[in-house]
């Protein structure tokens, strides 16, 4: 059984609402373990996960891949989730994930992820904000983001990296 079945969209759906002019969106297919045994409604923690496998499929695109990260001896971490559920989803649902980065700062980075149900009038079913916090996987520590990778995220505000 697939755990997660979220991948990249082959072309960007304009959603109302999104702030971010080149977002990346990806497909969810809801599957049967990810709803509840009692109604047909999607379990909240799944779409933490989908919220997380974004942020690393977007990651990976830009060639940020955990492999990369992890031969620079560096890792994002989640800081802080703020998530708003707006709209049950089910699973006749097509869902697609829209994410992009807010800000980029000395150690740690915005990113708002945005799920829609789609169908005649697609309509948001959650929100989230999350701060992911670059790690140093030696220390364990908040390192600074490498000016490359900080501009290659393309955050809707300039980065404000360290000096």
């Amino acid at each position: 059984m697939a755990e997660l079945q979220i991948k990249p969209t082959q072309s960007v759906l304009a959603i109302h609402g999104v702030a971010h002019p080149s977002p990346f969106q990806c497909d969810i297919e809801v599957l049967a373990h990810q709803t509840s045994t009692e109604v047909d409604h999607v379990n909240n923690i799944e779409y933490l996960k989908w919220i997380d496998k974004a942020a690393q499929l977007h990651c990976d695109s830009l060639g940020w891949t955990r492999n990369a990260l992890l031969s620079e001896g560096v890792m994002w971490f989640v800081g802080r989730h703020e998530i708003d559920y707006r709209a049950e989803a089910t699973s006749q649902d097509d869902l697609l994930l829209t994410t992009w980065v807010d800000d980029v700062r000395r150690v740690k980075s915005w990113r708002t992820a945005q799920i829609h149900s789609l169908g005649t009038t697609p309509r948001i079913v959650c929100q989230c904000k999350t701060l992911w916090v670059l790690v140093d996987l030696e220390t364990r520590r908040p390192t600074p983001i490498p000016t490359e990778m900080a501009f290659s995220l393309e955050s809707l505000k300039t980065p404000r990296l360290a000096e």
